[in-house]
């Protein structure tokens, strides 16, 4: 998965493409979790790029777009939030996957 290097690169992002931004630390053992897992996703969704985001890194963006839980992910299609599954809570790819599909069909 791509890593977030800017906040321009952010922008220029969500504004152009059809993006899916995963929030995510080092330190986060939920993030960790679903690590072996993203490579699958990314590969089921090819009309998607997908883009993490280390929240420590970008606070800003987190306090922003109202990520207070991580894992979160974030949707976007040429500028339009079109979904969002932002909560502390662990994420399974079954959830993750169902996510995706609310917005992608």
């Amino acid at each position: 998965m791509k890593q977030l290097q800017s906040v321009k690169e952010f922008n220029e992002l969500k504004n152009n493409q059809q993006v899916i931004f995963m929030f995510s630390a080092g330190w986060c053992p939920d993030c960790r979790v679903i690590e072996p897992i993203l490579p699958e996703i990314e590969e089921k969704y090819p009309e998607y790029t997908f883009v993490e985001v280390n929240r420590d890194e970008f606070m800003e963006l987190a306090q922003e777009n109202d990520i207070f839980g991580i894992p979160s992910f974030l949707a976007f299609k040429e500028g339009a939030e079109v979904g969002r599954f932002v909560s502390k809570d662990r994420k399974t790819k079954e959830e993750i996957i169902s996510f995706i599909d609310g917005f992608s069909k």
